[in-house]
């Protein structure tokens, strides 16, 4: 599908979708919690319908009614069938470390853009704890049982989604454990929100200040009630778009929450962006927007966004930290240097890191990658610009599948067209 935008005002309210993260994390912790969670505002989506399928063929009961899951955990098995963990990394990772705690064999599948992304560093801990793990191409075996407690040495630099699939596995471990780091470990906000969801399933876990050594004493898991509130990884596409071009309000986003997106606020701030937090929403105002200079090593899926923006930006700006971004559902920074170059903005991509010279951006045919953050954040760009056409824009279903039509309610002149 093709998404046509010309250029446009952006003005309105708009709810925030539920957070992905939270959702796919409330889902673990539901299925392995014994008796029936609720998760209220759960984010329906490629990534979380894949995570519930999941839940569903190891065995846990899952209902959704009046806009809230009901999952009845507590009693996972391997399943019969292969586990299709689509294009969700945090599915995967997660279910691969909850997999390996169940006696007998488990087969999770992926996209393929999905397998070209790393898991073997999990693997290999995994193994180090008693369990088979076998990749091949797109296909990950695992034959599990009870993995063995104890104290375990971790490289601080890997995936913090590696860290959380151990640490929401933990509960199911027999033995105590207790992951030792030799660093401390990039996107720690990810983690707090993996601390979080399980201590609202009622696991305790000890961190130290620096989050080098994790220990989970052995512990039940409890059934919860769980709402699930705003994601603002995919707000940050609204709230830019207000800072660009109109006047945006964003409802359902929590100013206290852990998510490392809450970032783009002062992120926009820097910038010069007009904002205006209330209870509960955010309002952005389109302004003269300047140059940052900015780490994204603890919000790498800011980058998107930021790079768009800073499209439309008085002078050089420079993002920090990012390197990681190649590997995500896209190369990322050799996504946004392509495509801001077609739309005239000069970048410069050097190893951690992306340079970009702010400019009035002209419109252009824009390939999102398959990758839903490419495509929105192109949006941005497009709306500013105009005359812009975003090839593959139904990957946005990945996390945010009613983007375009919040766009379009927003004053968007949007036309999707199917390719």
């Amino acid at each position: 599908m093709r998404a046509l935008i010309e250029k446009s005002r952006i003005e309105g309210r708009v709810a925030a979708p539920g957070s992905k993260s939270y959702t796919i994390r409330a889902l673990v912790g539901a299925g392995i919690a014994g008796g029936t969670s609720c998760i209220s505002d759960a984010l329906e989506s490629d990534d979380t319908g894949a995570a519930v399928e999941i839940l569903k063929n190891l065995g846990a009961g899952v209902l959704r009614e009046d806009g809230n899951l009901f999952v009845s955990g507590g009693n996972l098995a391997p399943p019969k069938a292969e586990l299709d963990c689509g294009e969700s990394a945090a599915s995967l990772r997660f279910f691969t470390a909850v997999c390996a705690t169940l006696p007998g064999k488990s087969v999770l599948v992926s996209r393929p853009g999905l397998a070209r992304r790393p898991v073997e560093p999990l693997l290999e801990i995994l193994r180090r704890m008693g369990a088979a793990c076998i990749v091949e191409e797109n296909r990950i075996t695992v034959d599990g049982g009870c993995l063995r407690g104890g104290v375990y040495n971790l490289e601080g630099d890997i995936s913090s989604q590696f860290i959380s699939a151990l640490l929401l596995a933990a509960p199911r471990i027999c033995q105590g454990v207790t992951y030792l780091l030799d660093s401390p470990p990039r996107s720690r906000p990810y983690i707090d929100m993996t601390l979080e969801t399980l201590r609202r399933f009622g696991i305790g876990v000890n961190a130290s200040p620096d989050y080098t050594c994790f220990s989970v004493a052995p512990q039940t898991c409890r059934p919860a009630s769980f709402p699930v509130e705003g994601d603002w990884s995919s707000a940050s596409y609204l709230l830019a778009m207000g800072a660009v071009n109109g006047e945006v309000s964003v409802e359902g986003l929590n100013l206290l929450s852990l998510q490392a997106d809450k970032a783009v606020l002062v992120l926009l701030h820097k910038m010069g962006a007009g904002i205006l937090p209330d209870a509960g929403s955010v309002t952005t105002r389109v302004s003269r927007l300047s140059s940052i200079d900015a780490d994204m090593s603890q919000c790498i899926d800011l980058l998107p966004t930021m790079a768009c923006c800073l499209a439309m930006a008085d002078g050089k700006s420079c993002l920090r930290g990012v390197s990681r971004a190649r590997l995500k559902e896209s190369n990322r920074i050799e996504a946004l240097r392509r495509g801001l170059e077609k739309m005239g903005i000069k970048t410069c991509e050097d190893e951690d890191s992306l340079t970009i010279w702010g400019g009035r951006p002209r419109g252009a045919v824009i390939d999102s990658c398959n990758d839903h953050r490419i495509a929105m954040a192109f949006a941005v760009a497009g709306l500013y610009a105009g005359h812009t056409v975003i090839e593959g824009a139904e990957c946005v279903s990945k996390t945010y599948p009613r983007f375009w039509h919040d766009l379009i309610r927003l004053g968007g002149k949007v036309r999707l067209q199917n390719e």
